[in-house]
């Protein structure tokens, strides 16, 4: 019966142990909570101080994969990385998702928007019954991309910026926008310039009165303002790659003939018509692309060699 009764009386002791704490952990929540709210202005800045300011660890490639081969710990912290890189597609795909969801509530005029440049939605005619539902989504697809770039850009660059130093970080961080800006830009330009002229050219090719389809019409639109959009991207693309030392400005400047002639090809199988008319209008820019992107990479290679010249001076004089 003693025994008994130590147990009940210890099972008492332990519930009432166990309640006592619960309770004083919900009477500090609320002052924990408003510390938590006090202390966040402070600690959001230094832990981004602390991001973009920490050196990464330099490894060769070779030590890379022999520690892969030999090393547990290390094909551990490489399954971590493989993990956090689901981790930023897979939110980067929610970013797309939510892009999208918000896109489709501005369908309508982004469609009305489209369709300016062929006298609106009464020019089209649809001949099958679910025409319209594709037209609406891939019109929203479209603007959700072009609205969701910039997180998307940013869970990349939050990827990779661990493994870059500080500098490059914080050029990769200021690119993002410039990145939606090129986009937008490209995208603009193929509504506002070359749109109108080649819609000219393919309606009244051989006199040939054309019954536009929507499905044909924005489909054409679209992938046109798509690719053209990245093809924008150029010049920003060589700077970053330039500044993280896998391009030089010296090969693109001297083998400008034969970028020529590559983004003649490109712009014969991006552009829909077979005139040289509106083929010339996507190349001029895209060659005066090219030629600032030339500009941009000497830029970068100059900023980049400059802190190397400087680690070597030091480094003689130690």
């Amino acid at each position: 019966m003693g025994r008994f009764f130590k147990r009940v009386g210890r099972s008492i002791v332990f519930i009432i142990t166990t309640i006592l704490k619960a309770l004083w952990w919900i009477i500090r929540l609320p002052f924990r909570v408003i510390w938590w709210l006090i202390q966040l202005p402070v600690r959001i800045p230094r832990s981004v101080h602390k991001f973009m300011t920490e050196e990464p660890e330099e490894h060769s490639l070779g030590d890379v994969f022999s520690d892969l081969a030999q090393n547990e710990q290390a094909r551990q912290l490489f399954w971590e990385q493989v993990d956090a890189l689901r981790s930023h597609l897979l939110r980067a795909v929610l970013g797309l998702t939510i892009g999208v969801a918000i896109s489709a509530f501005f369908t309508q005029q982004m469609v009305n928007f489209l369709a300016t440049p062929i006298g609106g939605l009464q020019a089209l005619q649809a001949i099958e019954v679910t025409e319209s539902i594709g037209v609406f989504m891939k019109v929203a697809l479209l603007g959700g991309i072009a609205l969701s770039s910039p997180y998307i850009a940013f869970e990349l660059w939050a990827f990779a910026a661990p493994g870059l130093h500080p500098r490059e970080r914080a050029y990769g961080l200021i690119s993002i926008p410039l990145a939606v800006i090129f986009f937008v830009g490209g995208m603009a330009f193929t509504y506002y310039f070359f749109l109108p002229s080649a819609l000219q050219f393919l309606l009244n090719f051989l006199g040939i009165k054309t019954a536009l389809r929507p499905d044909s019409y924005f489909s054409f639109v679209t992938g046109l303002m798509f690719w053209i959009g990245l093809c924008f991207e150029f010049p920003l693309v060589i700077y970053v790659l330039t500044f993280l030392g896998l391009v030089k400005p010296q090969p693109l400047a001297r083998n400008w003939r034969v970028a020529v002639i590559v983004i003649a090809i490109v712009a014969a199988a991006i552009t829909p018509t077979v005139d040289p008319v509106n083929m010339g209008l996507v190349m001029l820019p895209m060659i005066l692309l090219y030629f600032i992107s030339i500009g941009l990479s000497f830029i970068a290679y100059a900023g980049r060699k400059r802190p190397a010249e400087e680690k070597q001076v030091e480094e003689e004089s130690a």
